[in-house]
């Protein structure tokens, strides 16, 4: 999850704000906290600099109210975010959370819900927010924690035009055994075009996003409902061999260290026919200036043995419990994930950057459409389709589909995949990585269990 939310260029986009960051003023520190302000710590990803750029001609002038922003990068962010909202500082009112971190800050209460302010702001429209994101953002309460300020999900990207040269349909709906049948006809097609694109980057956020989905869909699952570790069951080991075969057999060069930027810039530069990954991908392959725009195709998440595969990610906002300006927080959230606001990004900074994929009215838009016309559909259709507490084949301990949602699952994931990665390279297989991998979910799992038997 790392890159794969950010448009082309957003290193530059990057250098510059961890540049200004450091200045007061524009994106620097917490400013001055008066009664009608408030702080908002953000990452710094493309659609929430246009956020900060909007702010103070368009929320500050119709409200009042003044916005602080700190914007980081997303590592640091992660960082700052985690720090601020466990010690209940109170020194940001808002921040910008992912579907991965609401369920777990609601559950230690470090995150206010947000019910009752969606119940008096019926202009909010909660209703046109895509089922899905609701549903990743509730507690088990039952109350909401979040707001989307734009989401995805993943689905299968392919040239069409490679694809009908070699008198292949692509599936309405294809199987992975059908696409790596795809993969094998199409690999080198063209010179130094190989047939997919496929995360190999060590990384939870990056190998395992997309690799997960395949253990989900091929009947596998991290945990069992009673947590016990399923790393090297036969249904992972089976999805984890399919994935590693599939792109050492018809993958991208350099597999092993690609994650989503790499894949992007090789689907641009036709190095590869097809590629499986974050809807979002898709902006940057329709763009006006990429040389693959109106070639591309787009279809669902690849399954096996389920009705779908694709993830579901969002960057939302949630307020600290901590903070004494909920109510002011609430109106800043209320116009940033508002219908207002996607307007106003469409008529001021360009429709193909409105923050989409969390508002089912945003796929009725005409002028919204007309800029993302060949992928519009595939993308609502993904996240409308996810399912983060059933993803795969049984129950689970956890929600979740390209993770899970404990707080231990980053650094489980992120060692998992450094020897998945390994075996993409050729260095180890995937039985011993698996091996491994299920004595570390082991130790996870023995604390989960040894919680509940204490209740």
């Amino acid at each position: 999850m790392l890159s794969r939310r950010k448009r082309i260029g957003v290193a530059g986009v990057a250098v510059l704000m961890t540049a200004v960051t450091g200045c007061a003023g524009w994106g620097g520190g917490v400013g001055g906290g008066g009664a009608d302000s408030i702080n908002v710590l953000m990452v710094n990803n493309p659609q929430m600099v246009d956020l900060q750029k909007l702010t103070a001609d368009n929320f500050t002038k119709q409200t009042g109210i003044k916005v602080n922003f700190t914007v980081l990068p997303e590592n640091d962010v992660r960082d700052k975010i985690s720090q601020e909202f466990s010690s209940q500082a109170g020194q940001y009112d808002v921040a910008s959370v992912s579907n991965f971190e609401i369920p777990i800050y609601a559950r230690s209460k470090w995150i206010a819900p947000l019910s009752d302010y969606i119940a008096k702001d019926p202009s909010f429209d909660q209703s046109d927010i895509l089922k899905p994101m609701t549903l990743s953002m509730t507690g088990t309460d039952g109350k909401i924690y979040g707001e989307p300020f734009y989401g995805e999900s993943s689905f299968l990207m392919y040239r069409k035009d490679i694809l009908a040269a070699k008198g292949i349909t692509m599936p309405a709906k294809p199987t992975w055994q059908e696409v790596a049948d795809i993969a094998a006809k199409v690999d080198h097609a063209q010179p130094g075009m190989r047939g997919i694109c496929l995360r190999g980057q060590p990384g939870w956020g990056q190998l395992f996003a997309p690799l997960t989905t395949v253990v989900n869909t091929f009947g596998g699952t991290w945990f069992t409902k009673d947590w016990q570790p399923q790393v090297n069951s036969p249904a992972f080991t089976e999805a984890t061999k399919f994935y590693v075969d599939l792109v050492r057999a018809h993958g991208e060069a350099g597999a092993p260290q690609a994650g989503f930027t790499e894949c992007l810039n090789n689907t641009i530069q036709s190095n590869v026919a097809m590629w499986y990954d974050a809807t979002s991908a898709a902006g940057s392959l329709e763009a006006p200036n990429s040389p693959v725009k109106g070639k591309m195709g787009y279809a669902p998440a690849p399954v096996m043995k389920t009705d779908s595969s694709g993830w579901l990610y969002a960057w939302a906002w949630g307020i600290q419990q901590a903070s004494t300006k909920k109510d002011n927080a609430w109106k800043f959230i209320s116009w940033a994930s508002g219908k207002d606001y996607e307007n106003l990004v469409g008529q001021k900074v360009g429709w193909s950057n409105v923050p989409a994929g969390k508002r089912a009215s945003t796929y009725q838009n005409p002028e919204y459409l007309k800029s993302a016309a060949a992928f519009a559909e595939p993308t609502r259709s993904a996240i409308e389709h996810a399912d983060p507490n059933n993803p795969g084949t049984q129950p689970r301990p956890a929600p979740g589909i390209q993770f899970v949602d404990i707080p231990e699952f980053p650094d489980l994931g992120t060692q998992v995949s450094q020897d998945v990665s390994s075996a993409i390279a050729g260095k180890t297989s995937v039985d011993d990585a698996l091996k491994q991998g299920q004595k570390l979910a082991g130790d996870v799992a023995e604390r989960y269990r040894s919680r509940q038997a204490k209740k």
